[in-house]
């Protein structure tokens, strides 16, 4: 008994320690010390923001193919292979911190682990395509941006380079609707109808509100977080507003309207009902992603196999050269 108390008092000691280490705007690096409960949380937010960028690249795959020019097509591949990109960098980010990928993976394909519920929807035009490059990597960028600050040191490595690549995708696609918007009749209304489609989900990018988060306070306080859900999602609506305006495109909210007094737009209710059932693999097109992703894991099964073969000649060839 009193050596549980001791060790009580010693893990007490360390997590003070670690707070105010982290209150002293230190960052906390592999091999250091921490909490086990900072640990399951980055190795929880991370892998999630992993597999988002993975399942993040079916949406638009689905339109290399059909992209209206050789321009385009080239853009959108350049694009799905940042997201690939970016996924690398996150997964070992978490590997860092004692995961590993394969489970990651697992964890994915079964189901229990999530990813954002923004890719369980269709792109059902070419006007998608900019509405998520617009809207989704545009509130990717509002909340990425924090966590450059990161209190985990290989965590907000990563994202510096990552939000320097979505700034590129939130261009490519606000360049693709300003064309839309501004072409023929029927074409803004493509670019209405995909605004109308994207909006809603995008606010629920951003987590429901401090209220009810669940993780909020405690990441805040070890600064995993910057800023609140509510107070990203305002500076999103607050940002995307004045955009959609100069596009002539109208933001699908009866309620949005200014409020002079706050110096932002007060938005209308968000259905938090539709965010939870589709967080849970129930949107329009849940199912196919997680079999997409399985059938995409499983048909490159030879090619890790066989990349982890010759990493083991390689290994055995530097072996028998240092015997020698």
């Amino acid at each position: 008994m009193a050596d549980l108390t001791v060790h009580a008092a010693q893990d007490a000691g360390r997590e003070e320690a670690f707070q105010a280490r982290v209150d002293r705007e230190e960052r906390v690096e592999p091999k250091d010390w921490m909490p086990d409960g900072y640990r399951k949380t980055l190795v929880r937010q991370i892998s999630q923001h992993a597999h988002s960028e993975v399942v993040g690249m079916l949406p638009e795959g689905n339109w290399v193919t059909r992209a209206p020019s050789l321009r385009r097509k080239a853009v959108l591949l350049a694009k799905i292979q940042d997201e690939a990109g970016h996924a690398l960098y996150l997964y070992s980010a978490a590997e860092t911190l004692g995961a590993s990928r394969d489970e990651m993976v697992e964890a994915l394909h079964d189901g229990r682990a999530k990813y954002s519920s923004i890719f369980n929807y269709p792109t059902l035009t070419w006007a998608d395509i900019g509405a998520i490059g617009w809207l989704v990597d545009g509130a990717a960028i509002v909340n990425q941006v924090s966590l450059c600050r990161c209190s985990y040191g290989p965590y907000a490595r990563a994202m510096e380079r990552i939000c320097k690549e979505e700034s590129f995708h939130q261009r490519q696609g606000y360049e693709i609707m300003t064309v839309l918007a501004q072409g023929t009749a029927e074409q803004k209304k493509m670019a209405q109808e995909a605004l109308n489609r994207w909006w809603q989900p995008a606010l629920m990018m951003f987590g429901p509100h401090d209220s009810d988060s669940v993780h909020g306070s405690r990441n805040m306080a070890w600064k995993i977080k910057r800023k609140s859900n509510d107070h990203l999602r305002q500076q999103f609506i607050d940002m995307t507003v004045p955009q959609a305006e100069y596009l002539g495109l109208a933001i699908p909210d009866p309620d949005l309207k200014w409020n002079e007094e706050r110096g932002s737009y007060d938005f209308g209710p968000i259905d938090w009902g539709e965010f939870e059932r589709v967080l849970k693999g129930g949107g329009p097109v849940g199912r196919e992603r997680i079999r997409a992703r399985r059938k995409a894991w499983d048909d490159g099964a030879w090619v890790r196999e066989a990349a982890m073969a010759h990493a083991e000649k390689r290994r055995a060839r530097k072996m028998q050269a240092a015997a020698e």
